[in-house]
């Protein structure tokens, strides 16, 4: 069983816009996020959707800010928008993409694991990386256990990456291969952390 994509996907694909060079795709981050999601296939438009929508749905403002600042090199500030407005935001844009297409097939089969069976281990996961603050092991933690464990998982990922002083452990890292293989990620999901692993 196999997801539509080798590649990250989701809320995390979006934070990935948002790196130092981000204003040179739009004058707006709504406007970056908007130029990438016309780009791109319905799955992954349907695949940020989902995420986007249960995030809004079940975590408060402030833990949504502190998961797209994790999530992101370069967030643009929250200052004159809440972490909530910003996830509306997000979902509207892909509302809109999708919006008069009568041929958008639902995702199915991988691409809406959830993961609970491994609730544990990815809160176990989460409370292993040193190299995050404890406000940034919170929010992904809450995440777990309120939306889902799989999507707690790829925003770990992505924020393991842009952590300051950021690295992993062999065996932490084998145990998060063990972890995308069983949430049917492509290969090139949990490798793009490879590079933290530390020498041995």
């Amino acid at each position: 069983m196999q997801r539509f994509t080798e590649f990250e996907f989701g809320v995390p694909w979006v934070m990935g816009f948002f790196h130092q060079d981000w204003i040179y795709d739009g004058p707006t981050a709504a406007d970056v996020v908007a130029k990438h999601l016309g780009e791109e296939s319905d799955e992954e438009v349907l695949a940020v959707l989902r995420d986007a929508q249960v995030l809004l749905d079940r975590l408060p403002s402030r833990t949504l800010e502190v998961l797209w600042e994790a999530g992101s090199q370069y967030m643009p500030s929250f200052e004159r928008i809440t972490g909530a407005e910003w996830t509306r935001t997000v979902v509207d844009l892909c509302a809109a993409r999708l919006s008069g297409k009568a041929d958008v097939r639902p995702l199915a089969g991988a691409d809406i694991e959830d993961g609970l069976a491994h609730l544990d281990a990815v809160v176990a996961e989460i409370e292993q990386v040193e190299c995050l603050t404890a406000e940034v092991r919170g929010a992904l933690a809450a995440c777990a256990r309120r939306c889902t464990p799989e999507l707690a998982f790829r925003v770990l990922l992505r924020a393991v990456v842009y952590a300051p002083d950021g690295s992993l452990a062999p065996a932490q890292y084998q145990r998060m291969e063990a972890l995308g293989s069983a949430f049917h990620y492509g290969e090139f999901v949990v490798q793009s952390a490879r590079f933290l692993v530390e020498e041995p």
